[in-house]
């Protein structure tokens, strides 16, 4: 059973930075392309990051380009968005999600792509 565990949400003040962790089992990792997702209070979960198979090809969404930085650690099957010049609108929780693909190039920034989601972890960003 696949299973994955957000980590390293929290409270930080505006232009500060944080890394968050998506552990994961149940898995081949190296197999599964790697994405992440945000839902703000009252808003639809929207697509931030992802990355392939081998995490060599990546994709962000505008609003966090140049911001965050997706990467993963296939011996630790874990992945790890890396955010900095964080803005109050960053605010909200934060979920990594798995799918197979049989391309190691490949990446998904469709939320339907999906087939395996964390329970979310909470990012606050104050002005």
């Amino acid at each position: 059973q696949v299973h994955l565990v957000e980590s390293g949400g929290g409270l930080v003040q505006a232009g500060g930075s944080l890394r968050l962790s998506c552990a994961s089992s149940g898995l081949t990792f190296s197999s599964y392309a790697m994405g992440w997702f945000r839902q703000a209070p009252g808003k639809e979960r929207e697509f931030v990051a992802a990355a392939s198979r081998s995490g060599g090809n990546t994709d962000y969404a505008d609003s966090v380009k140049g911001r965050f930085t997706i990467s993963r650690d296939n011996a630790k099957t874990t992945v790890y968005p890396q955010m900095s010049s964080l803005k109050p609108e960053d605010t909200a929780v934060y979920y990594c999600a798995t799918r197979f693909t049989s391309s190691p190039r490949d990446y998904y920034y469709r939320s339907l792509d999906y087939n395996y989601w964390g329970q979310g972890t909470q990012v606050t960003v104050s002005a």
